[in-house]
C-alpha cells in the first residue's frame, strides 16, 4: 500500500509539473487565434497600455476553460510518453501494477480540474465575457474612420449612415462615398454623394472632420411651416470641395452594458435557467398571439351592411354554398375587382407573415443561445476527462516523451475535436439540429476513442503497429501478397520428391473437380452471401495439402524446381464465400446496402482471382511433377 502511495505521488508530481507548462503554451495559442479575429479592430486606435492589458486580460480568463483539456491531453500524453520512454512503466508493470491503478491519483486531479472548468465557466466566465465584449465595443467606436468597411453600410457614426465603394488603407482617402444624414423625422434627412473623401478626428476627439470632393447634396426642406403642405421641397447642391463637421466623442469610453448584459455567454447557469423559462413563456404568448392575428386577417370579410351581412351568415351556415357559382355569376367588372383585391390581401399577409417569422426566428435563436450556454458549460468540462482518458493512454502506447510526437498527437485529436465542436455548435445555433445533439456531438464522438485506447493501453494491445494495419488494408482491398520461397544455407534432410509429386498430382485432380462442381464464374445469391452459412472447407483443405506440399519442397536444391514454387498463388481461403466468419456480422454488411454492395463485389472479384489461381496451380503443377520424379530418380529415392 505504501508502494502505490509513493507511486500516486511520483506520477502526480510527473503530471502538474507538465500540466502548468503546457497549460501556459496552449493558452498562448489560444489568445493569438483569438486575438487574430479583432487585430484589425485595435491596431491604430491609439489605445493605452491600461486598456490593451485589460483586454488580454479578459481574453485570458475567457479562454481558461478552453485551455483546460487541451493542457490535459498534452501534459497526460507526454507524462506517460516519458514513462513509457524510459522504461519506468515496463517497471511498474511488471510489479504488478495494472495502468488503471497507476491512473489513479491523475483521475482524481483530472476531476478536481474539471470543477475548477466548471467554475470559471459558471462564475468568472460570464464576467469576463461582459466586461470584454463592453470593452470591445469601446474600442470600436474609438476611431471610427479606421472602422468604415467597404461595400457595407457603417452606422458606428451618430445620425448618418456612411457607404464606401473603396477605400484606400494606405492614404486614408474614400472613394464612392454615399452619406445617409438624419437630424428628426423621415422629412429631415439629406443625401450626399460624392466621388472621394477624407475622414480625420478633430484635435480635441470631439468631432470627425469630413472631407468630400467632386459630390452633389440633396436635402429636403420640411419644416413646421409647411407641415400642412402635401408636397415636400428640398434643395439640391452640387459642389467641387465640401468639408463636413460631424459630432463624434472620439475618446475612449466604455459602452453601456444595456445592450449586451442580455447575451447569454454573459451569465451563469443559474441565471441561463432563470432568463429560459422566461424567454420561453415569453416565446410562448408572442407566437400564441401572431397566429390569433394571422387568422383573425385571414377570415376577415369585407365590411357589409346590416341586410347583406345577414345573407352572408345564412349563405355560410348553409351546406348548399358554392363560392365558385357565386363568382361565376359576378360581372366582370366585380371578377376583376374580386382578383385585384385578393392579390392584394394575399401580398400583404404574406409580408406580414415573413416579416413575424423573422421576428420568431430571432426570439427562437435567443432561446436556443441560452440552452447552448447552459449545456456547453457541462459538456466542456467533461471534455476535460474525455482527454485525459486518450493523452494518458496513447502516451502509454506510444512510449516517446518530449515535444515531438505528443505535440503532433494532440493537434490531430485537438482539430478533430474543434470540428465536431463548432459543427455542431453552429448547427445547432442556426435551428438545423437540435440543441443537446449538436453541443455534444463532439463529446459523444471522442468517447468511444478515449475508451478504445484505455482498453488497448490496459491489456497492452498493439495500437500502431503499423505491419498489421499494412496487412488489414491488403485483405480489405484484396492486394495480393508475393511468395517467396528462397535456397536453404543448411539442409539436413531432401524432399520426398516422389510422395511430394503424387500430392500435386492428386491436387491438380482435385482441383479440377472443384472448379467444376462450385462455378467460380457465376455471380451467387445475395441471400446466401450474407444471411446463412457458406464457409468453404474443400478449398481450405486443398490449400493444407499444398502448404504442405511446398513447404516440404522447399528444402530442395534443385533451382528449377525452387523458381517454380514461388509461381504458387497464396489463396484466400474464405474471401470468395462471404465478407465476415461471424453470422452476425455478414447480416449487418447486408442490411447496410451501401457496405454491403462493397463487400458484395469484393466477394466476387476473390471468386474470379481464386479461378484464377486454381488455373495456375494446375500449371505449376504440371511443371513441377516431372522435374521432382527426375530428382527423385537422380538420388535413388524409391516410392
Amino acid at each position: 500500500m505504501f508502494r502505490i502511495k509513493k507511486l500516486d505521488i511520483f506520477i502526480a508530481k510527473q503530471f502538474l509539473l507538465l500540466f502548468v507548462g503546457t497549460f501556459f503554451i496552449c493558452q498562448f495559442v489560444l489568445m493569438m487565434q483569438f486575438l487574430w479575429r479583432y487585430v484589425d479592430e485595435l491596431i491604430g486606435k491609439g489605445l493605452s497600455l491600461e486598456v490593451m492589458a485589460q483586454f488580454f486580460w479578459y481574453m485570458g480568463l475567457m479562454l481558461m476553460p478552453q485551455a483546460f483539456p487541451l493542457a490535459i491531453l498534452l501534459s497526460s500524453l507526454i507524462a506517460f510518453g516519458n514513462l513509457g520512454e524510459s522504461s519506468e512503466l515496463t517497471a511498474i508493470k511488471a510489479a504488478g501494477i495494472s495502468l488503471m491503478q497507476a491512473f489513479r491519483s491523475l483521475i482524481v486531479i483530472v476531476i478536481i480540474i474539471a470543477g475548477v472548468s466548471f467554475y470559471f465557466q459558471n462564475v468568472i466566465a460570464p464576467n469576463a465575457n461582459l466586461s470584454f465584449y463592453q470593452l470591445l465595443l469601446s474600442v470600436k467606436q474609438k476611431s471610427p474612420e479606421l472602422e468604415i468597411p467597404e461595400g457595407v453600410f457603417y452606422d458606428g457614426i451618430p445620425g448618418s449612415n456612411l457607404y464606401v465603394a473603396k477605400k484606400d488603407m494606405q492614404t486614408g482617402k474614400l472613394y464612392g462615398v454615399t452619406i445617409y444624414r438624419q437630424s428628426g423625422s423621415y422629412e429631415d434627412q439629406a443625401i450626399i454623394l460624392a466621388d472621394s473623401g477624407m475622414m480625420q478626428s478633430t484635435a480635441e476627439k470631439k468631432h470627425l472632420l469630413l472631407t468630400l470632393w467632386s459630390g452633389e447634396w440633396f436635402e429636403n426642406m420640411r419644416s413646421q411651416d409647411l407641415a400642412g403642405s402635401a408636397n415636400v421641397p428640398y434643395r439640391r447642391e452640387t459642389f467641387a470641395y465640401k468639408q463636413i463637421l460631424l459630432d463624434f466623442d472620439g475618446e475612449f469610453n466604455l459602452t453601456d452594458l444595456a445592450g449586451i448584459s442580455g447575451d447569454a455567454r454573459a451569465k451563469g447557469l443559474e441565471k441561463i435557467l432563470h432568463d429560459l423559462d422566461s424567454i420561453r413563456a415569453s416565446n410562448d404568448s408572442i407566437g400564441r398571439q401572431f397566429y390569433h392575428d394571422s387568422k383573425q386577417t385571414a377570415f376577415r370579410l369585407p365590411k357589409l351592411d346590416k341586410k347583406d351581412s345577414l345573407k352572408v351568415i345564412r349563405a355560410a351556415a348553409s351546406d348548399t354554398m358554392d363560392i365558385d357559382s357565386v363568382f361565376a355569376r359576378m360581372s366582370d367588372l366585380k371578377k376583376q375587382r374580386a382578383y385585384k383585391g385578393g392579390m392584394e390581401s394575399a401580398q400583404i399577409q404574406a409580408q406580414d407573415l415573413v416579416i413575424k417569422g423573422d421576428y420568431m426566428s430571432t426570439l427562437s435563436k435567443r432561446e436556443r443561445m441560452h440552452e447552448l450556454e447552459a449545456v456547453k458549460k457541462f459538456t466542456l468540462s467533461l471534455t476535460c476527462i474525455i482527454f485525459f482518458f486518450i493523452g494518458a493512454p496513447l502516451g502509454a502506447i506510444i512510449r516517446k516523451g518530449g515535444l515531438g510526437v505528443p505535440v503532433i498527437i494532440s493537434v490531430l485529436v485537438f482539430i478533430v475535436y474543434y470540428i465536431f465542436d463548432n459543427t455542431g455548435y453552429r448547427m445547432a445555433k442556426e435551428d438545423e439540429w437540435t440543441v443537446p445533439f449538436g453541443v455534444m456531438i463532439s463529446t459523444v464522438a471522442l468517447t468511444p476513442l478515449a475508451a478504445f485506447f484505455t482498453y488497448k493501453a490496459n491489456n497492452d494491445s498493439v495500437v500502431f503497429n503499423i505491419d498489421l494495419y499494412k496487412q488489414l488494408f491488403r485483405r480489405m482491398l484484396g492486394l495480393r501478397m508475393k511468395r517467396n520461397v528462397s535456397l536453404k544455407e543448411v539442409i539436413i534432410d531432401d524432399p520426398k520428391y516422389l510422395y511430394d509429386a503424387a500430392q500435386l498430382e492428386r491436387i491438380s485432380g482435385e482441383i479440377r473437380h472443384y472448379s467444376e462442381e462450385h462455378r467460380l464464374l457465376r455471380w451467387p445469391n445475395p441471400i446466401n452471401v450474407f444471411f446463412r452459412e457458406g464457409d468453404d472447407h474443400e478449398i481450405e483443405r486443398i490449400n493444407d495439402e499444398l502448404e504442405e506440399t511446398i513447404e516440404d519442397l522447399g528444402y530442395t536444391r534443385d533451382k528449377k524446381i525452387l523458381v517454380e514454387l514461388n509461381n504458387y498463388p497464396i489463396i484466400a481461403t474464405h474471401a470468395h464465400t462471404r465478407p465476415f466468419r461471424r453470422k452476425w456480422l455478414n447480416i449487418v454488411t447486408g442490411l447496410l446496402l451501401p457496405v454491403g454492395l462493397f463487400f458484395y463485389f469484393r466477394m466476387l472479384r476473390f471468386r474470379l482471382r481464386l479461378y484464377k489461381d486454381l488455373r495456375v496451380i494446375r500449371r505449376t503443377n504440371d511443371a513441377i511433377i516431372p522435374q521432382a520424379r527426375r530428382v527423385a530418380e537422380a538420388l535413388g529415392q524409391s516410392a
